[in-house]
């Protein structure tokens, strides 16, 4: 695989992904009433986690966009949003008391891209592995 090819895929899955994790803190900065239902009210979070998960989460998207940022930075943002999903996922099945909801699942589809890009970052960086 090309170089160039390497950074397009790089940069195509690494926009899904920080899109995704964008769009998915916009209601929790404020939080709107349908954030607070399902984190609050559903999973007992409470409601300044909800406000400070959403910074988070687009500190840490606008953080792996960066070209050139410090590569130890960038690991963290990826384990944090990674963390995030996985800890999302989870926690929705934990207060379903195992009854899966197949939408808790498709979370973890939005962990795809990222994975994606966290491969094609590590190759662009390291062309040689």
């Amino acid at each position: 695989m090309t170089s160039k090819t390497i950074n397009i895929l790089y940069w195509i899955f690494t926009i899904i992904f920080a899109g995704l994790m964008i769009f998915s803190s916009i209601g929790g900065i404020g939080p709107t009433q349908q954030v607070i239902d399902m984190f609050h009210t559903g999973l007992g979070y409470p409601i300044y986690f909800i406000q400070f998960i959403s910074w988070a989460k687009i500190i840490g998207a606008i953080a792996i966009l960066i070209p050139g940022l410090n590569k130890t930075i960038k690991e963290w943002a990826y384990a944090g949003l990674f963390f995030d999903l996985s800890g999302a996922t989870f926690s929705g099945i934990a207060a379903s008391k195992g009854n899966i909801d197949p939408a808790m699942l498709g979370m973890l589809m939005w962990i795809v891209p990222g994975i994606l890009s966290y491969i094609f970052w590590k190759k662009k960086i390291n062309p040689a592995k």
